[in-house]
């Protein structure tokens, strides 16, 4: 399966010449690092004939804080006559992160994108409805980046006093370590 592979790879670079970063094949599976400003164009190559890569499985992110570009967006494919799976991958800056949106090639791209800006603040230029899906919508942040303070926002108890955990949990005591 990894010779098949290399081809769209070749295909890629060719295409897209410098734009092309990297590519590699890690147990039967391709990824190819793509230049932000040209991923929509990789994903329109790969998707037509004859590779193929009609499903956009997935399209997730992480945070690779602190190196930067630290934001790296992963769209996974897959071609159903091929039997093989492709990811296409960009790094945008944190400071300024904006991809073209996908959705003019896989409509399915729409609500991942969505929940990558709303997790992670990632842009989509173009994108039909750019709107919060998971946070409420006055949320400040973005929760799934990596600097992203945790715990500042404060818990309201209404008609309830919580018990200390020492009043729920009976007290045991220590065995001795010389029995």
């Amino acid at each position: 399966m990894t010779a098949a592979l290399e081809p769209v790879q070749e295909f890629l670079a060719e295409r897209l010449g410098d734009d092309a970063l990297a590519a590699s094949v890690d147990r039967g599976e391709a990824t190819v690092l793509i230049a932000p400003s040209r991923v929509v164009d990789a994903l329109a190559a790969v998707k037509a004939a004859p590779w193929d890569f009609a499903v956009l499985i997935d399209l997730t992110a992480w945070d690779r804080h602190p190196i930067e570009p630290r934001l790296e967006v992963v769209y996974n494919l897959l071609s159903w006559s091929r039997r093989q799976r492709l990811r296409v991958r960009a790094r945008v800056d944190s400071r300024d992160a904006v991809l073209p949106t996908a959705t003019g090639v896989y409509a399915a791209a729409d609500w991942f994108e969505r929940e990558l800006w709303d997790l992670f603040g990632i842009r989509f230029d173009g994108h039909p409805n750019l709107t919060r899906i998971l946070m409420p919508d006055d949320w400040e942040g973005h929760p799934l980046r990596r600097d992203f303070a945790l715990g500042d926002e404060p818990v309201e108890f209404q008609g309830h006093i919580p018990k200390r955990p020492s009043d729920i949990i009976p007290h045991v005591p220590a065995r001795r370590k010389d029995r």
